[in-house]
C-alpha cells in the first residue's frame, strides 16, 4: 500500500473507532473472556514493569489500561488515533482526579517521531491488536528504540497469522473465517460501525526480526490459545465449568510451544539492549 493507502485506512479506522467510543466499555467491560485477557495481559505486565514508570500506550482506547497503571503509581502518556476515544478517556482521567499521572495525545503510532513532547520512556504498551490496524508495523516497531530509555522495555498484544480457534470453523463449514489470517498479505478488510479499514496479521517471528537489532525477547504467551476469544459470545456464561477448566490449562501452558504461537493473540515483550541510547 502507499503512504496515501495507508492514511486513508487509518483514517477509516479512527472515524470508526469514533463512532464505537461512547458504548465501546457498554459492550465489552463487563464480558467475562475480555476481563480474562485483561487479566493476562496485566499479569504479564507486573512481571516487568519498574516502579514508577513512564509508560507510553499506544491505541489506549477508552482507557481503561491507562487508567489501571495510573492506580499502580505509574506514568502514562495515552495515544490514540480515534477522537472519540480520547474523549471517552479525559473524561475517565477527571473523574477519578488521575490528571497527574494520565495525559493524552491524539497521534498515530506511524508518527510517534512527532510526539508533542519528545522524551524517552520506561515502557511502551499496545493492547489488544490496535497494531494490527497498519500495515507499516516495521516503521512502528523501528521508531521504538529513539523514545525508549536504556534497558526500557516494549509490551505488545498481537494477532498473529493462525488462531486455532479460527481454524476450527473449517469444520463448521467457515473457510472464509478460518482462512483468512492465513491469505492476510495485502490486509483483510473489517468492518466496524458502518466504516471499512484494512487490517493485518503478523506472527511473533516477523516482530522479532525487526527488533532482532536493537532488542532482546523476553517473554511470548499465547492469548485465547485454549480459552475460546471472546467473539464467541456468551461462553463462559454458558459453560462456565468448561470456561474455568480451559482457562486452568491456558495459564499452565502459555508460554509453552505450540500454544504460544497459536492463540487469537499473543503477548510479547522485549527489553532493550544493554549499551544501546
Amino acid at each position: 500500500m502507499s503512504s496515501t493507502s495507508h492514511n486513508i485506512n487509518e483514517a477509516n479506522a479512527a472515524a470508526a473507532f469514533t463512532k464505537q467510543a461512547i458504548k465501546f466499555d457498554a459492550i465489552y467491560g463487563n464480558d467475562t473472556i475480555v476481563q480474562y485477557k485483561r487479566e493476562r495481559v496485566r499479569q504479564h505486565l507486573q512481571q516487568l514493569l519498574l516502579p514508577n514508570s513512564e509508560i507510553l500506550e499506544l491505541n489506549s482506547g477508552t482507557g481503561e489500561d491507562a487508567i489501571w497503571f495510573a492506580q499502580k503509581g505509574h506514568l502514562i502518556h495515552a495515544t490514540d488515533i480515534s477522537t472519540g476515544m480520547q474523549e471517552q478517556l479525559k473524561q475517565k482521567v477527571i473523574a477519578l482526579n488521575l490528571q497527574d499521572k494520565v495525559s493524552n495525545e491524539l497521534i498515530s503510532f506511524t508518527q510517534l517521531q512527532n510526539l508533542q513532547q519528545p522524551k524517552k520512556y520506561d515502557h511502551i504498551f499496545s493492547n489488544f491488536a490496535g497494531l494490527n490496524c497498519t500495515g507499516e508495523l516495521d516503521k512502528v516497531l523501528q521508531s521504538f528504540s529513539a523514545i525508549l530509555k536504556p534497558g526500557g522495555k516494549i509490551t505488545l498484544v498481537i494477532l498473529p497469522k493462525f488462531c486455532l480457534w479460527e481454524f476450527l470453523l473449517l469444520f463448521k463449514g467457515k473457510f472464509k473465517t478460518a482462512f483468512r489470517r492465513l491469505f492476510s498479505k495485502n490486509g483483510v478488510s473489517a468492518h466496524l460501525e458502518g466504516e471499512y479499514f484494512n487490517c493485518w496479521y503478523y506472527n511473533s517471528s516477523y516482530v522479532k526480526k525487526i527488533l532482532q537489532k536493537d532488542f532482546e525477547l523476553i517473554g511470548q504467551e499465547g492469548l485465547c490459545t485454549i480459552v475460546p476469544p471472546s467473539y464467541i459470545e456468551g461462553f463462559a456464561e454458558k459453560h462456565p465449568k468448561w470456561f474455568y477448566f480451559l482457562k486452568d490449562k491456558e495459564n499452565k501452558w502459555k508460554a509453552v510451544w505450540p500454544w504460544k504461537f497459536i492463540g487469537d493473540y499473543y503477548i510479547i515483550s522485549f527489553k532493550k539492549k544493554n549499551g544501546i541510547m
